[in-house]
């Protein structure tokens, strides 16, 4: 096994950000700092993160949730706001001790919708890396009632600072003249992505809710505020 891939099992951190760890030779392996694609056998191998001996991996947990708006999709916050892990750990209540989880697919303190929070961390990986290509739909109401030509300007890509877009997938629900509601569908995550596409081509969001991410749906949560989804 890869020592990123056991640390990310371990729920130390995503198996990207654990290369990260391994290369500030935060890790070791049987006394000598390690290195980035290094191979250990976890039964026999002594791994340390920090000086703290990992040792052995944790069973995968994973959650969806609904973020509500007003929550922020982080482990920790400066400011002492309430984070997602805050929301899911008072939804459980004291009793569920939980591992270290990390949110996948940050969204806005303003907006809302699905969420996930693992320690899965090639689930993590699948999830937000650009080269696997999953997809996020959001519904959102914007200002206005976009017309045939911004929507192909969508489907076709926008040019934003850092370049142009992939192709949108828009399902349009309702239009309404002074607000409408859209259903955008991208693989990219980029920065606030949605809401500065839809900014470009004259559209405003005032609200966003992602409603599926790859095949993870806010219906799989049947109304609820959070869902077990793995072990099952």
């Amino acid at each position: 096994m890869k020592l990123q891939t056991f640390l990310a099992h371990a729920g130390i951190a995503s198996r990207r950000k654990a290369e990260e760890l391994i290369a500030q030779g935060l890790v070791q392996v049987n006394g000598k700092i390690a290195t980035i694609g290094l191979r250990i056998d976890p039964t026999s191998d002594k791994i340390t993160y920090k000086g703290r001996v990992i040792k052995s991996a944790q069973p995968h947990i994973t959650y969806l949730i609904h973020k509500p708006v007003g929550i922020v999709s982080t482990t920790q916050d400066e400011l002492g706001r309430q984070t997602v892990i805050d929301f899911l750990k008072k939804q459980l209540g004291p009793k569920v001790k939980l591992p270290r989880l990390y949110p996948v697919g940050r969204l806005d303190l303003d907006s809302n919708g699905l969420m996930i929070l693992t320690n899965d961390g090639n689930l993590a990986q699948r999830m937000t890396h650009p080269s696997f290509e999953e997809e996020k739909t959001y519904r959102i109401r914007v200002e206005g009632e976009p017309s045939d030509k911004a929507i192909a300007h969508l489907e076709r890509g926008v040019l934003l600072k850092e370049g142009m877009t992939s192709p949108a997938k828009i399902e349009v629900i309702s239009l309404e003249g002074e607000e409408s509601i859209l259903e955008i569908t991208i693989h990219e995550g980029r920065y606030h992505q949605v809401k500065r596409m839809m900014l470009r081509v004259g559209y405003p969001v005032i609200q966003l809710t992602r409603v599926r991410m790859g095949k993870y749906s806010l219906d799989d949560l049947k109304g609820k505020k959070y869902q077990l989804i793995e072990p099952k």
